[in-house]
């Protein structure tokens, strides 16, 4: 039901959100600055800001450009080198006649398509050859394709580690820390040959019980069969996942939204005013940022609630209770991968030392081999994209994969 009456939310507005932007188109061909005009600014700006504010379940294109490195500036080609009816691995190819460390970058799995970690990419591309875990969208996986939870969420990542090759770097963003830490552990034990030589935390849950953050309370506020009976729906069968179990990325959104409303209300109110005045460059910046963050996708009921109870409510990693198809994940048993935490001075998704706490669970791996960095000024996001990423943080991970590669 709860499916039935979001997607029919969707039907319904879309059309007027269709009309909404031809309408702002055709106002804005007109000559908005002239005087005679000016009574239709408001409208043109309002109908603009309505008409991009929708939600959609339509992958966006990552859309990386030429990259310089080094002296050159180089094509970026998007391969696909394997695939399951979840994920495909995504190569960033490049021809720059020289050996680049290679690098798999695990998406979060959280609502939200890989795309949102075009930025971290995009850097990434200046000295690393680059891969990327691209995530499908639950509503379009057949259920003939089986369940979906945290051990196949695991799986694939040892699953792409092997199929990128040894001497491998892995760098994992907020949710799947949890994931790639246990992935590395189990490798670690079977002396996998492909086992990465460093893996960068990046604001991850590791230990939420380390300065609980209001999603951490509202994780345990309720017992798992809540989440289950609230969160969770079936997708309707004109998707080609019909029938399967899915936590719809529209409560996703709706979830991350309500913990900033104010922020977001004021963008779209600067928006408005930005269209109004004519601001092209601002608006634009805008509107691509939303565009990105109002494109969901749908988790694998399993995943979703597997991740809650053993991350948030049971804690089970650092408590040493975490398995892995029933075999325990021991962190400790990783000895040779290097490894740096990142953590954001003001993350109110994941608070400090949650992702720190990664480093004592890794007893075998040598104090030389550990690094933490804590980035000033930043927020969850910023860990990941934008200026201090590039600037800061980058450079932290750049040297650790540096240092370890060889």
């Amino acid at each position: 039901m709860i499916y039935h009456m979001l997607q029919a939310g969707q039907d319904w507005l879309h059309p007027l959100r269709r009309a909404a932007r031809g309408g702002a188109g055709m106002l804005g061909r007109m000559d908005l600055r002239h005087p005679a005009f000016y009574p239709l600014r408001p409208w043109a700006a309002a109908l603009d800001v309505f008409g991009h504010a929708g939600i959609t379940h339509a992958r966006p294109e990552f859309g990386i450009g030429p990259v310089r490195v080094g002296n050159h500036v180089v094509a970026v080609e998007e391969v696909v080198v394997a695939a399951t009816p979840f994920a495909s691995l995504l190569h960033f190819r490049k021809d720059v006649g020289q050996r680049l460390p290679r690098v798999l970058v695990v998406a979060p799995m959280s609502g939200h398509f890989a795309t949102l970690l075009r930025n971290t990419v995009q850097v990434l591309l200046q000295d690393h050859d680059v891969y990327v875990t691209d995530w499908h969208n639950a509503r379009d996986v057949p259920l003939a394709a089986g369940r979906f939870g945290l051990d196949e969420f695991t799986e694939h990542v040892m699953q792409f580690l092997r199929a990128i090759g040894p001497g491998a770097h892995v760098l994992a963003v907020c949710q799947p820390v949890v994931a790639v830490l246990a992935a590395v552990a189990l490798m670690a034990e079977d002396h996998d040959r492909c086992s990465p030589r460093s893996m960068s935390l990046l604001a991850g849950p590791v230990d939420t019980r380390v300065k609980p953050t209001r999603v951490n309370h509202l994780a345990k506020a309720q017992p798992i069969s809540w989440f289950e009976q609230k969160m969770i729906a079936t997708v309707p069968w004109r998707h080609r996942g019909g029938g399967r179990r899915v936590y719809p990325g529209a409560l996703q959104l709706a979830a991350f939204m309500g913990m900033n409303l104010d922020r977001h209300v004021k963008a779209q109110r600067d928006q408005f005013w930005a269209l109004h005045d004519g601001e092209a460059e601002k608006a634009s910046q805008h509107r691509r940022f939303y565009e990105e963050y109002f494109a969901v996708m749908d988790l694998p009921a399993e995943f979703y609630l597997e991740t809650v109870r053993e991350v948030f409510q049971e804690h089970a990693l650092p408590r040493g209770r975490l398995t892995w198809r029933g075999r325990p994940v021991r962190p400790e048993a990783i000895r040779r991968t290097a490894m740096l935490t990142v953590e954001g001075e003001k993350d109110d998704i994941c608070a400090i030392g949650q992702t720190m706490a990664a480093l004592d669970l890794c007893r075998g791996v040598p104090v030389t081999m550990k690094r933490h960095h804590l980035q000033t000024g930043v927020g969850h996001y910023g860990v990941f994209s934008g200026r201090r990423w590039a600037t800061q943080i980058y450079p932290r991970v750049r040297e650790v994969i540096g240092v370890n590669d060889g």
